[in-house]
């Protein structure tokens, strides 16, 4: 398993980052509160796991560590492959995944595209036994994004579907932020209006 990476960031995507490694380029998928705190050309260090399949290697990037023992938490329950798992950490920070699942509150799960009732509650009933609540309630769903790119609305909205969404609330969420602020960049977009679809559910 990759661990993880070090090195200067090549290429920040929508969903993915390209780090430098040895001298070569590695490509991480990572959520994007974690792309959001990278700067193309600055070193970055990130905690990965690398999942492997018949027909790909993929590398998923972590802004820390507790993240990525979330990430392969997830996937041990029944019908949680890596993509809902990476929605899960993007919506919802450890802490309040964390007290979410031992507390059983499944208004806050279903935040998460793609849970609805009956996922969550076999969410919790897998995971709770295997999570410690935190001592306090953190701020709850967060959401932050990559760096400023050509064709926002369409990349943004795209971004919002590998999360999970579907096409017509992603839409609508990315819309009605640009309506009140239409020279929002990509990084402001997507972190207001995955907030926004995550306030909703």
């Amino acid at each position: 398993m990759i661990h993880s990476v070090r090195g200067p960031v090549l290429e920040i995507g929508l969903d993915h980052a390209v780090i430098e490694v040895g001298g070569v380029g590695l490509a991480v998928y990572a959520t994007p509160a974690t792309l959001g705190g990278l700067r193309r050309g600055d070193e970055a260090r990130l905690p990965t796991t690398l999942v492997v399949r018949e027909d790909s290697l993929t590398l998923y990037g972590f802004a820390a560590a507790e993240e990525r023992e979330l990430f392969l938490l997830l996937q041990t329950v029944s019908g949680i492959g890596t993509r809902l798992a990476l929605a899960t950490i993007a919506v919802l920070e450890p802490d309040t995944l964390r007290r979410a699942l031992a507390d059983g509150d499944l208004a806050v799960l279903t935040r998460i595209p793609g849970v609805g009732r009956k996922s969550a509650e076999r969410l919790v009933v897998e995971l709770r036994d295997k999570v410690t609540a935190p001592a306090a309630v953190p701020a709850g769903a967060v959401a932050a994004a990559p760096a400023p790119m050509l064709g926002v609305r369409d990349q943004v909205v795209e971004a919002l579907l590998g999360l999970g969404f579907t096409q017509r609330p992603a839409e609508q969420a990315v819309d009605a932020v640009l309506a009140h602020a239409p020279d929002t960049d990509a990084r402001d977009l997507l972190r207001t209006a995955l907030s926004s679809l995550g306030r909703s559910r």
